[in-house]
């Protein structure tokens, strides 16, 4: 007791910076935190040594996988400062002291951010911290880790937790309690349903069963010469015109199949649902659906029923016109029901056949009992938030539970509301965001997880292991950190080599997150696993046994823009015998026409021989031609908005190298710098300001006393650009006159240039390779 008391009292003494990072690197800060005392140093001397001998070169942005291996070496300082930290995580007075101190310091830094009082501002940030170029980007707002996932993640390969309470705090919780009742080789139908009647006449209509489309895409028995083909050939297309996707383009390497129309009516009988989705779908469904559905559609509403048409079909998709305020949710409902009819059938055809096998006489083994993969994981759904997986594991159970009377057995549900919650009450109550804003960053947005979730009717388990589950749900990072990198002795990727649906949602915001780690996650699936993991060889496929499980996974991909990057994961990573469908609508007007305030804008072209080398062409255009109009004092209060945070640096180093009169802000300034720099740019102080795209994604404040906008780049996503130049209109000083915008160009940025101004003027303006003005009144 005297020991937890004198920890008590040590924390009490303990600042919210130190707190936070104690929890995350093992000790105090040697520059911003001072030790006191001689009971800090005595936390300071355990958890210094911890930190030496754990993470001896590892830099704040390291990979957190790298530290699991080498914790296990040194048992006598864990078990220390574990301790230690126990009494940080145990202690209600600390808790409740450090939550109100990360309110009031939320509520103080929104208000500081905002600038609502320039004099009381120039007061409080007048000592802040400046910019660290070696810093890490600070979390944004609710994407604090837990101090589980910040001390090390264990691969969820399976492993069992330990029960040495020392453990639990650096292993990820995997539920192996419950291994025996979720397995799908020591099930059997009889068990597992109680309509198994109903299951066995079902499969017994031998006509129902050819024209499922699961069972035709999965028992479609490719060729050598087909598969030859696929991955030489190149792919033909063909266009047509659906009510409400739009315009698609259809893609396919075989030979063309039949031609797919949009359904006008849906008949629940012949999607093929599992049965108990027939029941279930259209109460969950029901708030999305408006009274204005005939009766025969009172399933779907109209974008998903062409959506699902798709789906079905087991076509790869490409949407890139999801919108979190208008059809997120419904489009998610959409391949959640898709994801779960898919995994039902498939482990309902396996506990069939264990019972089949089971009836069977000894004797050689059957081939028409190969239902499975290498390993158990069928689908993958790849998603940005914590949030974003909570909803899509209630959308789970609201489809698996039949009624009131029969609930469905979720496993470690509270310990997932815990992880995956948010709490309303932890958001500031002064943050004031765009709608947009506030829809994609809604609940708990920390974007480091990985769960798996095995699911049979009856019941569901959270937390299974990978190799244990049928569906992972995961972030691009979560994913990252088990992928691991070619030399690092604790990496698994074996549990993706029997991919069947991957699904990967609001892909736009990888771009804003880090897209190296998608295109890492698109290197390592569906490849053959390095170990068998007690696979039984006689259920397997031969698709998964001959290695062309790629050309059988069904992809889904859903945007809220078209990009370069997310068009190459759909063309070049996506290998479906069945084809392609891409959603390719053409933006008519721009958000152009949303600008409010009435300035010129001035669209220069720069002419660059292939892509590879626009980067050096734009760098030397803007400094040679449209840098030296803006050197003069006269063109003061000019804002240069960077979409890449590489082109960011080297513009800072330029202006530096030139010392020019500027300051910046990205997503990796602290606070404190951020508040300087809009202060010295609404003065007049600084000439420039380089703001980068990832913190204007991030923190959408209102930069104040812009009066020249020179877009280095155009913007990712088309709002912002209408966003920031309504910004103008937060200054009132009568300058209105002297506003100017710059927007740099190429002919490979076509998709972007016709998200602004629309596609009528970018043909113009591609065919007559000259600087373009336009001037926008606010009514356009």
């Amino acid at each position: 007791m005297g020991k937890r008391r004198g920890g008590r009292e040590l924390l009490r003494s303990l600042s919210k910076r130190q707190k936070k990072h104690l929890r995350e690197f093992g000790e105090e800060h040697p520059f911003y935190d001072k030790l006191r005392g001689f009971a800090c140093c005595l936390l300071g001397c355990y958890c210094c040594c911890y930190y030496t001998c754990v993470f001896p070169f590892q830099s704040e942005n390291s990979d957190k996988s790298s530290a699991e291996s080498d914790s296990e070496t040194e048992v006598e300082q864990v078990s220390v400062y574990h301790k230690l930290l126990a009494t940080l995580k145990t202690s209600p007075e600390s808790e409740s002291e450090e939550e109100d101190d990360e309110s009031e310091s939320e509520e103080a830094g929104e208000s500081e951010a905002e600038m609502d009082s320039e004099g009381s501002q120039d007061t409080r940030e007048a000592d802040g911290g400046e910019e660290d170029k070696n810093d890490v980007p600070e979390q944004e707002e609710g994407t604090t880790d837990t101090a589980e996932q910040t001390l090390g993640q264990e691969q969820a390969d399976g492993a069992d937790t330990s029960c040495d309470p020392s453990h639990e705090v650096i292993e990820e919780f995997t539920d192996v309690k419950h291994e025996s009742e979720f397995s799908l080789e020591t099930n059997f139908m009889e068990e597992e349903s109680g309509d198994c009647n109903a299951d066995k006449r079902d499969s017994n209509s031998s006509q129902a069963f050819s024209e499922d489309p699961f069972k035709q895409h999965m028992d479609k028995e490719l060729e050598e010469k087909e598969v030859e083909k696929m991955s030489t050939l190149p792919k033909t297309s063909s266009q047509s015109k659906w009510p409400r996707l739009g315009q698609l383009t259809f893609s396919s390497t075989l030979e063309k199949h039949k031609t797919l129309k949009a359904d006008k009516e849906v008949d629940v009988k012949q999607l093929y649902l599992h049965k108990p989705l027939e029941y279930t779908w259209p109460k969950v469904n029901k708030q999305y659906l408006s009274s204005m559905n005939k009766p025969s559609d009172a399933f779907f509403t109209p974008l998903q029923r062409e959506l699902f048409c798709i789906m079905n079909t087991y076509r790869d998709l490409f949407y890139p016109e999801r919108n979190a305020l208008t059809n997120g949710e419904e489009i998610q409902h959409a391949y959640c029901l898709h994801a779960l009819n898919h995994v039902l059938k498939a482990n309902a055809q396996v506990l069939s056949n264990n019972a089949k096998r089971r009836d069977q006489k000894p004797g050689p083994d059957n081939d028409d009992y190969r239902d499975q993969g290498l390993t158990r994981p069928k689908v993958l759904m790849i998603v940005p938030f914590r949030e974003c997986a909570l909803r899509i594991v209630h959308i789970f159970i609201s489809l698996l539970e039949v009624n009131e009377k029969r609930k469905i057995d979720v496993s470690n549900k509270k310990r997932f509301k815990g992880e995956f919650g948010f709490d309303p009450e932890e958001k500031p109550p002064n943050l004031k965001r765009p709608e947009d804003y506030e829809a994609v960053f809604a609940g708990n947005i920390d974007d480091h997880f990985r769960i798996g979730v095995a699911i049979l009717q009856k019941s569901m388990r959270l937390y299974a292991p990978f190799y244990s589950s049928d569906i992972i749900i995961a972030s691009p990072l979560g994913m990252r950190t088990i992928i691991g990198a070619e030399g690092e002795k604790k990496r698994d990727f074996d549990f993706l080599s029997s991919i069947e649906i991957l699904i990967i949602d609001q892909a736009d915001i990888y771009l804003m997150q880090n897209w190296e780690h998608v295109l890492h996650l698109m290197k390592h699936i569906n490849l053959l696993p390095l170990e068998p993991h007690g696979v039984d060889f006689s259920r397997v496929r031969m698709l998964n046994l001959n290695n062309w499980s790629k050309y059988y996974r069904q992809t889904l991909l859903f945007s809220a823009l078209q990009d370069p990057q997310i068009n190459s994961i759909f063309n070049k990573h996506c290998f479906n015998y069945m084809g392609q469908v891409a959603v390719r609508n053409v933006p008519l007007s721009g958000s152009i026409s949303h600008v409010v305030v009435q300035l010129p804008h001035v669209f220069r072209r720069l002419e660059a021989e292939n892509i590879t080398s626009v980067i050096e062409t734009r760098f030397q255009f803007f400094i040679n031609k449209v840098l030296p109009e803006y050197r003069d004092a006269i063109m003061s209060h000019t804002l240069i908005y960077v979409p890449s945070y590489f082109d960011y640096v080297r513009l800072r180093n330029y202006f530096k190298k030139e010392d020019l009169n500027f300051t910046h802000i990205c997503e990796y300034t602290k606070k404190g710098g951020v508040c300087r720099a809009r202060r010295f740019f609404l003065k007049g102080e600084k000439q420039f300001l380089l703001l980068t795209e990832r913190f204007h994604f991030y923190k959408r404040y209102v930069i104040k006393g812009i009066r020249n906008l020179i877009f280095y780049e155009l913007p990712t996503y088309s709002h912002f650009y209408s966003e920031i130049c309504n910004m103008m209109k937060a200054t009132d000083n009568g300058a209105d006159a002297t506003w100017t915008c710059t927007v740099l160009y190429s002919k490979y940025d076509a998709q972007k240039l016709a998200a602004v101004v629309g596609i009528d003027r970018t043909a113009q303006m591609l065919q007559s390779k000259k600087d373009v003005h336009l001037f926008v009144t606010g009514e356009n």
